[in-house]
């Protein structure tokens, strides 16, 4: 199943944001060694909520859960991400896609493309390194401007992202230094050389190589059933368009179709404990801002009433009595969070407003 559908702006009340520890500009490095998501004080008069992605790749380390704990924030919204990171030849190497700078922009987020410019070697492989570092001056650049552009978050990504083959090129230059220096072998270079070389050209370029791949993944996905995902019905290709006619490519791990409504289903499933964990609600519920803003939803044409459900699945029984007070709190939170945005919750089959009441 095919679906499409446009956003016309996001609109969007999270409750489940972490408290952000505060950190100053002067010790952005032990920010990053110890948080993932934290607000940063620039100066006296201004602070910004900083995430960071350890990998491009979305699938890696929660970035969306990063992302998700600074949305609560009122002033600018940041997020760090790789152009790309390699791991070398014994691990792996990811690249940045224009599809997450896309959703970055619906989302409000300024996104800075960084790189990596220092490692340590894994002592486990012979070719493969550890524990990167970004180039901590060059992202105090960044962030300076961002604390002085006047426009909107895709204003900013639309304009960064045309120094994308600029800032592709240091991370090879870097990771050249760091091969070096640590005598690890890493990934050819002749792939990642063709990348920048498309990169360059334009950032129209960079967005058509990108939504290209983007496509491929999406249809891997589709076929692809992940162990964090009990799923029942079929996944779907979901294509968004936004005003500016901007593409984004998901997929949705199930949707059916009753009557008139379409419902669009992101599953999150753990085997071990009696919940999901909590960073992959926060991975879920990234979905649901999306799924919960979806206008003009339509399937062949025929156009339907779009109902989001988030999917939490467990191979334990889940006892709201033995549950510890902490998932408790989190999970009452999360159905505050379900009832303000439109959408629904269930665990095991069961609507979470029926399990807390």
């Amino acid at each position: 199943m095919v679906v499409s559908a446009k956003i016309t702006g996001i609109k969007y009340s999270p409750f489940l944001c972490r408290t952000l520890k505060t950190y100053f500009i002067e010790d952005l490095s032990n920010a990053f060694s110890h948080d993932g998501t934290f607000i940063l004080q620039i100066d006296n008069n201004t602070q910004v909520a900083v995430s960071w992605w350890v990998s491009p790749k979305r699938t890696r380390s929660y970035p969306y859960a990063r992302v998700y704990d600074s949305l609560n924030f009122q002033g600018k919204k940041i997020t760090i991400i790789p152009v790309m990171k390699d791991e070398g030849k014994d691990g792996d190497r990811d690249f940045l896609q224009w599809d997450t700078i896309s959703l970055m922009s619906l989302l409000g987020v300024y996104t800075i493309i960084a790189y990596y410019v220092d490692a340590e070697k894994n002592l486990k492989f012979k070719n493969k390194i550890t524990n990167q570092k970004f180039d901590i001056n060059y992202i105090k650049n960044k962030l300076n401007e961002i604390r002085y552009f006047q426009s909107d978050a895709l204003h900013w990504n639309l304009s960064h992202i045309g120094r994308v083959g600029e800032i592709a090129n240091r991370a090879l230059q870097s990771y050249e230094i760091i091969s070096k220096n640590l005598k690890v072998s890493m990934h050819s270079t002749m792939t990642v050389e063709r990348r920048i070389q498309e990169l360059v050209k334009s950032k129209d370029s960079f967005m058509n190589l990108s939504r290209d791949l983007a496509r491929k993944a999406q249809h891997r996905e589709l076929v692809t059933n992940q162990p964090k995902e009990k799923l029942t019905g079929k996944k779907a290709i979901l294509n968004i368009k936004n005003f500016l006619g901007g593409q984004y490519f998901f997929t949705c791990d199930e949707v059916f179709i009753m009557d008139n409504s379409i419902y669009l289903i992101e599953g999150k499933h753990s085997k071990q404990s009696i919940l999901p964990s909590l960073e992959d609600i926060k991975d879920g519920l990234l979905k649901m801002i999306l799924f919960t803003n979806l206008k003009d939803v339509k399937v062949n044409e025929k156009k339907y009433n779009p109902s989001p459900i988030l999917k939490l699945t467990t191979d334990k029984k889940l006892i709201k009595d033995k549950l510890p007070p902490i998932k408790i709190q989190y999970l009452t939170l999360l159905n505050k969070e379900s009832t303000v945005n439109n959408f629904h919750v269930k665990i095991n089959g069961i609507d979470l407003n029926d399990i807390l009441t």
